[in-house]
């Protein structure tokens, strides 16, 4: 038996309703599997929002995902690979199995990246239109990412579209 005293339970948002939000609500302090798995159930929802944690943590597992499927196409380029006769290396056929593992990775993100991002900035209180600042080079990412770093706006509720 331990003799230290019991400490209260600190509870999320929404906890009466099962520990998480619902699916149309943004998930604040998101633990990092939530966030993943809330990223595929929202696969291509572009309305509602998305809280810093929830975009953030998605981010750095589609980041270490995107890293080593390019460091195990090094690995498989370098297997087999030769220099041709003007010095200029030439990756081994391994290469290639590697090349289309990122780029079915890339494609099967890009959409719920979109929507991802859309949410995070309506989140911040601000059109999803904004997300097409990201193709203007160089300023426009940088754009987004300051979006995306400002904190959650209570405003931004306007987004929301409960399902229940």
């Amino acid at each position: 038996m331990s003799s230290y005293p019991q400490q209260p339970q600190q509870t999320q948002p929404y906890a009466a309703q099962g520990g998480e939000p619902p699916l149309w609500a943004p998930y604040y302090g998101a633990p990092i599997g939530a966030a993943v798995n809330r990223f595929f159930k929202k696969y291509t929802a572009f309305n509602g929002r998305a809280s810093r944690s929830e975009y953030w943590w998605v981010a750095l597992v589609l980041g270490v995902v995107g890293f080593v499927l390019q460091l195990l196409t090094g690995i498989l380029g370098a297997a087999g690979a030769t220099v041709s006769a003007n010095g200029t290396s030439v990756p081994g056929p391994g290469a290639v199995v590697g090349l289309i593992l990122i780029v079915v990775f890339y494609l099967a993100v890009l959409i719920p990246s979109i929507a991802l991002l859309v949410r995070r900035l309506h989140d911040g209180n601000f059109s999803g239109w904004l997300v097409l600042l990201g193709l203007i080079p160089g300023l426009g990412g940088l754009a987004l990412l300051i979006f995306a770093l400002l904190p959650s706006n209570p405003a931004g509720q306007r987004f929301d579209q409960p399902t229940a």
